[in-house]
Parts: structure tokens; sequence; C-alpha cells
């Protein structure tokens, strides 16, 4: 769809916003980052690999194709670059889509860095669910099991008995 103009040739902005200068990025964002195409078709916004790993970047740009299309690409060594431009009409500017794009780059990093942090709790808790879910021990397995390995500590009683635990002692009334 061909951009809208005024009068004097000059390219109106969507939704009245004030028109992005089309040769510069957005005034918000630092210009060695986010560049718009010179026809105002789309964005790229350059990101650092070191600091987003590219499962981060494939999932902060899932969100953005149901209503653009993304191209991925590595520029050079070090950085990768994420360009989007709209499908349809679009509902408000390309610096404002930039913006947007990395914001969900942080949280997808920031969430990769959670998860990555917690695999080993994960994997843990995991395997005891699904050792729980194997059922008992069979007999195979506790003829082959060393019950006299390490003794059990048990400070406050708990695996006691209730006959070993409210026993009357042989001086008490009523004992046997």
């Amino acid at each position: 769809m061909p951009p809208r103009l005024r009068e004097n040739g000059e390219r109106l902005a969507p939704f009245g916003y004030p028109p992005v200068p089309m040769s510069a990025p957005s005034p918000s964002l630092p210009p060695d980052l986010v560049t718009i195409a010179p026809d105002g078709a789309s964005v790229t916004l350059r990101v650092d690999a070191s600091l987003y790993p590219l499962s981060s970047l494939y999932a902060a740009t899932y969100p953005f194709l149901d209503r653009c299309f993304v191209l991925l690409d590595e520029p050079d060594a070090g950085h990768l670059a994420v360009t989007l431009s709209w499908k349809k009409e679009p509902p408000y500017d390309l610096a404002q889509l930039a913006g947007e794009l990395a914001n969900e780059l942080l949280s997808s990093a920031w969430r990769a860095r959670i998860a990555e942090d917690a695999r080993a709790t994960i994997e843990s808790a995991t395997a005891r669910a699904l050792g729980g879910a194997m059922g008992p021990p069979s007999l195979d397995d506790l003829e082959t099991f060393d019950f006299g390995d390490q003794p059990f500590e048990d400070p406050l009683g708990i695996a006691m008995s209730w006959e070993e635990k409210y026993a009357k002692k042989k001086g008490e009334e009523g004992a046997t």
C-alpha cells in the first residue's frame, strides 16, 4: 500500500502521529541500534549477540508474527538484526514498534536467564516426580538395597512408631 501524502508531497503518519524522519532513527531510541528504512516501510533493530541469545531473539519476535513480517539477520559477527514491517495498515509508527520489540527482547532474555539459573532445580523436581510416579520399589530392588549404609537421623522423632513413642514403661501402671 503506498504511503498517504499531503498535497505538498509530505508523507502523512498513520493516526495523526507526527511523521518520523526516514533518514534518521527515532529520537527516543539510539541511532546506532534502530534504523527506519527510507521508504518508511520497515524498521531494523540491531542487537548485540553477546547480550541476547538467539533463543531470546526467537521468543521476542514470535508475538510480532501475526501483525508484522519478521526478518532475522546477522549483519556481522557479534550482532543480530531484526527487521519488522507491517502486514496491514500500520496502527502506529515504526519507532513505537521498535520500542515494543526492544522491551520484548529484554523480557525474553531475562526469562531465559531465569530458566538457565533454575535448570538444576527444575531437573531435580522433575526427576523426583518421575521417580515417585514409578510406584513402590519391587522386591528385587529392596533385596539389593543396602539398609545399613548410613544411620537414619531423626532428631524430632518423626519416624518413630506409635508403639515406641507411647509404650508404657515397665514401672508405670498397666504395663505388662
